[in-house]
């Protein structure tokens, strides 16, 4: 790390598979995942400075333009995960998330997730660049 720079924006968030996560053979859904993807996700934002609240006020909203997931192991009925995202990459216009989807107390990667995302000004659905202090704010040599 850079002495002026922070860490990297990471966040952990957990969830319980529950019955409507999976199908008939106990197994989640693909799109089971990227709700808990979602979820961290929007905690991540909220560690950057893109609160709910915030995003509300504003109307300047982070808008998913891709995402690439890997579906590596199934999680079950009843596992306990953990889904860990971090700031991976910063341009002008776009920036990149990174995921891991895992069994509690596991080094096994069930998902790995990597998201592109802009900035969109609403009502108008306009794209914006990403705030100007946010390219000397964070450390982000490569992680993983």
């Amino acid at each position: 790390m850079t002495d002026n720079k922070l860490p990297r924006p990471e966040f952990t968030t957990h969830e319980e598979v529950m019955f409507f996560d999976t199908d008939c053979g106990a197994v989640v859904h693909n799109i089971a995942y990227l709700r808990m993807i979602e979820t961290c996700r929007t905690k991540l934002a909220a560690s950057m400075g893109l609160s709910l609240t915030k995003m509300a006020e504003t109307n300047l909203f982070p808008v998913v333009t891709r995402t690439e997931i890997d579906y590596r192991r199934p999680a079950k009925l009843g596992d306990q995960l953990e889904i860990h995202g971090w700031l991976e990459k910063l341009s002008r216009a776009r920036f990149w998330c990174a995921f891991t989807l895992r069994r509690v107390g596991s080094d096994d990667d069930l998902i790995t997730c990597r998201q592109s995302l802009a900035m969109v000004q609403m009502p108008a659905g306009t794209p914006q660049r990403l705030p100007t202090d946010w390219a000397g704010r964070w450390e982000l040599s490569e992680r993983y």
